[in-house]
């Protein structure tokens, strides 16, 4: 049988330390390196189109080089013969392309693979106390026979009991108790955190400790397939997919470098006829730097690490596609408690009516509320005992709690003398109050008009009513309890409002609290009485629209709509069925994180679209550096493009070369950390993307390829 364990004093810690936050460092360019040169397989190379080319050509310069001492070296225009270091070279730099564009793919998953180990971690086989003969009464599961089983070895719908000090030996819902549980493993948190049966902070991860009490969990997933697991694959980047946008722009850009591959192999024949037919090795450079490769072997790079500023934030994305979608989303549905307000109701006010003194309403409301264990009861009594401190000195009656339920809507107390007090929604109490005799119709309009009118502030209207030991009843007051909005979230609304997003505040509380929160919290919308059925027609009608939504959930209700959503973020706290159903998994379970989230994703297509800008303007200034060079010893007028005054055609050739492949790795830094993305329309950010990235990509390299050509030229037969 199972015992009892004694509940033992835990010294909680922090996490350990996360993945690295620097971008780009040596340490990081040390441990990536061979997997970059990994990478250099063909079959890793081809799905790459604009890279491979780069590796094909410099396989053909290197075999070029090789055979030069046996062939002799390659002429330039006009009959001279190039450097003999000048096909080597340019082979040499050719590779390190290469190298460069897989390194900024290697230093990204590496980034990934840095945190999976950090997860792995966590993964212990442990003993779990098995069920063997469960009958569905969840209570009694906690007093059956347990059978000792690895925790490798528990299938999918298995119930087992962990005590106090106890890991939780796999993903699974909590169906009886309520216990601590140390989750710091997972999310870096070492604040417990509680989980209980019945509701939406049900969920446990395999892995994480039971602090406190004792639960019984009925296991989720299958051997492998944990949540762990899962995240442990994504991170290290091995089940990632291309996004729609990527696949895109790889087209776009294996269309690019088709187009002048033609271009290039054309020349030579067409230049022949004019006595300038540029040798192989120059062609190949002269290719090289016109295709794309700047974006090409940055791209990968750049998505890997939005999924990992996901991750740096605490939240799993389950695909790439989920990350882009999030930075077009335009309509962001959040919920009321939680997220726009902080959740638990705080008394605010104590309101009489009917001619009661508002001494009666605190003394009443105070014992009404000592037994209530909400928060908001908690309020109650504490704000009662600061406005009259003999409350704290009174000796308590004998009395019996009346608790609340869903069909009274009521709670309150049975005093042994026949007096009694009841607090719950006004038209309940009211109600309680009319059959125990009580109210005027004057009473019952000054009652009507303060709960109209806290509704209305945005408030909870709890009445409080009494009948005395002489049968005597009467309502005493209103207690108003103010849903207290988030310090801050107006500007952020604010903010996405100039990114072009749209907020609606979901809520279950009626269309006067909803109005008046939703306005005091600044959002521009909001839908009040909500429903899991209202959730999903309301996103349904967005995306009719052409606009895609984000929401956050945690219950099985929010499943059905996170599915439906464009981008669904499902908190960690919550059921099983809600993180199946969601495409992203908020560790933290930080509902306003969404706001973050789609920053994040508006910062991932930002930070491509800023780099395939800056890649393909600095393709203009190596136009000026090699077309002279190529042809200025046929075509002497051509001496007037060399605006850069290089010093000779194979310095420039070269310089060019050397900084396509310079470029790449100056540019890792900012594909890991990303462009800072700032709140503007969509005709200032292309302003600024062509300002900063598109003149900058022009002006860089040539004061780049100068630079490199000063130091070029100081090489003998340069």
């Amino acid at each position: 049988m199972s015992t009892t364990l004694e509940t033992p004093t835990h010294q909680h810690h922090p996490h350990a330390p996360k993945t690295p936050q620097g971008a780009f460092g040596p340490k990081q360019l040390v441990a990536a390196l061979p997997g970059a040169l990994r990478k250099m397989h063909p079959k890793q190379m081809w799905r790459n189109p604009v890279m491979f080319i780069v590796e094909v050509g410099a396989a053909l310069t290197t075999l070029l080089a090789i055979a030069e001492p046996f062939l002799g070296s390659p002429e330039q225009s006009g009959g001279s013969a190039m450097a003999p270091s000048f096909t080597a070279g340019i082979a040499v730099w050719l590779w390190l392309t290469v190298i460069f564009a897989n390194l900024a793919e290697s230093v990204a998953e590496g980034r990934g693979k840095a945190q999976a180990e950090s997860l792995r971690a966590t993964r212990t086989s442990t003993i779990a106390h098995r069920v063997s003969d469960y009958s569905g009464a969840d209570a009694g599961a906690e007093r059956s026979e347990t059978v000792p089983v690895a925790s490798a070895d528990l299938l999918l719908g298995d119930i087992v009991v962990v005590a106090a000090g106890e890991l939780i030996p796999g993903d699974g819902d909590i169906v009886w108790g309520i216990a601590s549980v140390d989750e710091s493993a997972i999310t870096g948190e070492s604040a417990p955190v509680v989980r209980e049966s019945g509701g939406d902070r049900s969920a446990v991860t395999g892995g994480t400790r039971v602090l406190s009490d004792r639960i019984v969990v009925r296991i989720t997933s299958k051997p492998g397939e944990t949540f762990v697991d899962r995240m442990i694959r994504l991170v290290e980047g091995a089940s990632r997919q291309k996004t729609p946008n990527e696949i895109a722009l790889n087209i776009l850009l294996s269309t690019l470098s088709i187009i002048f591959l033609v271009v290039v192999v054309t020349i030579g024949p067409m230049a022949g006829y004019s006595d300038a037919a540029p040798s192989v090795p120059v062609l190949v450079a002269l290719l090289v730097c016109l295709i794309p490769t700047t974006i090409g072997a940055l791209l990968s790079a750049i998505g890997i690490a939005g999924m990992d500023r996901l991750v740096q934030h605490n939240v799993l994305a389950l695909s790439g596609r989920a990350v882009e979608a999030a930075g077009d989303v335009t309509t962001l549905l959040l919920d009321k408690t939680g997220t726009i307000t902080y959740g638990n109701r705080q008394a605010a006010e104590f309101i009489p009516v009917g001619g009661a003194t508002r001494a009666a309403l605190v003394a009443a409301a105070h014992a009404a509320s000592l037994a209530d264990p909400t928060p908001e009861g908690k309020s109650i009594v504490a704000l009662a005992e600061t406005l009259d401190p003999t409350l704290l000195r009174e000796e308590p009656r004998r009395h019996e709690v009346v608790p609340f339920t869903a069909q009274t809507r009521m709670s309150g107390v049975d005093y042994a003398d026949g007096a009694q007090l009841r607090k719950g929604a006004g038209s309940m109490v009211a109600t309680w109050a009319a059959e125990n005799g009580a109210a005027t119709t004057k009473a019952n309009n000054e009652l009507n008009a303060e709960v109209r009118r806290v509704s209305e502030l945005g408030g909870t209207p709890l009445v409080v009513a009494e009948r005395s030991a002489a049968g005597v009843t009467r309502v005493l007051g209103v207690i108003y309890l103010k849903d207290v909005v988030k310090l801050g979230l107006v500007e952020r609304f604010a903010e996405l409002r100039r990114m072009g997003i749209r907020t609606i505040m979901i809520t279950g509380d009626n269309p006067l609290t909803a109005r008046a929160i939703a306005a005091e919290a600044g959002v521009d919308d909001f839908l009040a009485e909500a429903t899991p059925e209202d959730k999903m027609e309301l996103i349904k009608r967005e995306q009719a629209g052409g606009n895609l939504v984000a929401m956050t959930g945690d219950g099985t209700n929010d499943a059905p709509a996170l599915a439906q959503a464009d981008v669904g973020v499902a908190m960690n706290t919550g059921t099983s069925a809600a993180k199946e159903a969601g495409n992203m998994v908020d560790l933290d379970s930080d509902p306003t994180k969404l706001i973050d989230i789609v920053r994040i994703g508006k910062q991932l297509l930002i930070t491509r679209g800023s780099l395939t800008t800056f890649s393909i303007a600095n393709d203009v200034a190596k136009y000026f550096a090699i077309i002279p060079a190529m042809f200025a010893g046929a075509f002497p007028g051509l001496a007037v493009l060399n605006i850069m005054g290089l010093s000779s055609p194979a310095s420039a050739i070269l310089s060019a070369v050397i900084f396509n492949a310079i470029i790449i790795v100056a540019l890792i830094p900012l594909a890991l950390r990303g462009v800072r993305y700032r709140a503007a329309s969509a005709s200032q950010i292309l302003r600024r993307n062509l300002l900063i990235y598109g003149l900058g990509g022009v002006i860089a390299p040539f004061i780049g390829i100068k630079l490199i050509d000063l130091v070029v030229s100081l090489l003998p037969g340069f």
